[in-house]
């Protein structure tokens, strides 16, 4: 990675569900990774996504309700993301920032894990998470993430250390204020898409999941993220099974 940045992906467990609800309309099952990244900067370590709760291990119902009835949760000991980080020889209090693409469970579920860090999230992100109505519908708990975190709200793009390497990119409508994150590698850009982009095929086809906060905003995310691609820039996808690397692989 350019200028001793490394980028390693993290896999804090692993979601069952209807193929159906990642890609509308389609027929049969799809079991996804649920990611975590953590990025080595000379100015301190980012992790972009904290992956599921510790509770999800041990009673996932108990914790986040009928969605335990949707998704198949396989989460073990050893998976959540302060035993992922320790693999890597990284302490979890010295977590310089955390970065969140959107709320939903599965993306900050391991934020309590990181005291320490300063947390950043687009202001529209935010905004939409305090009405009751809204979480209720979207399967929020601010249990997860109002910690009291030094919270940094964002309002579009933002470049994390003012030097290019690590830059969020608003991709709206999946939620409101959902964001990707481009990582600037020694050959080129990597970017993170979280769901953005679910799926490899999701950028060829455009095939939407059916419960999307705002589908225009989403084919808009998705025309920027093409247009990354055709750039040169190598996409991580959100929830892409097929080639998912080993937790604590470097990406190259």
């Amino acid at each position: 990675m350019a200028d001793g940045i490394t980028l390693h992906a993290l896999t804090c467990g692993w979601l069952e569900a209807s193929l159906g609800l990642f890609r509308a309309g389609e027929p049969g099952r799809i079991r996804v990774p649920v990611p975590s990244f953590v990025i080595r900067h000379p100015r301190g370590v980012v992790v972009f996504d904290t992956g599921l709760h510790r509770a999800l291990q041990h009673d996932p119902e108990a914790r986040v309700g009928p969605i335990a009835r949707v998704f198949r949760i396989a989460f073990a000991p050893g998976e959540e993301l302060a035993a992922r980080l320790a693999a890597l020889d990284v302490d979890p209090a010295e977590v310089r920032w955390l970065v969140s693409s959107h709320l939903h469970f599965d993306h900050v579920g391991g934020n309590a894990a990181l005291p320490n860090a300063r947390w950043l999230l687009q202001r529209r992100e935010w905004e939409a998470a305090r009405d009751d109505a809204w979480r209720a519908r979207h399967f929020v708990d601010p249990r997860d993430y109002d910690l009291g975190h030094d919270r940094v709200l964002a309002d579009g793009e933002h470049d994390l250390f003012g030097d290019g390497s690590l830059v969020c990119l608003p991709t709206f409508g999946h939620t409101p204020g959902h964001q990707s994150l481009r990582v600037r590698a020694r050959g080129g850009d990597v970017v993170l898409t979280a769901d953005a982009c679910y799926l490899r095929r999701t950028l060829a086809d455009g095939v939407l999941p059916p419960n999307v906060d705002d589908a225009e905003a989403m084919r808009a995310s998705l025309a920027r993220l093409r247009a990354l691609a055709a750039a040169g820039a190598r996409l991580v996808f959100g929830h892409e099974p097929e080639g998912w690397p080993a937790s604590g692989a470097e990406l190259p």
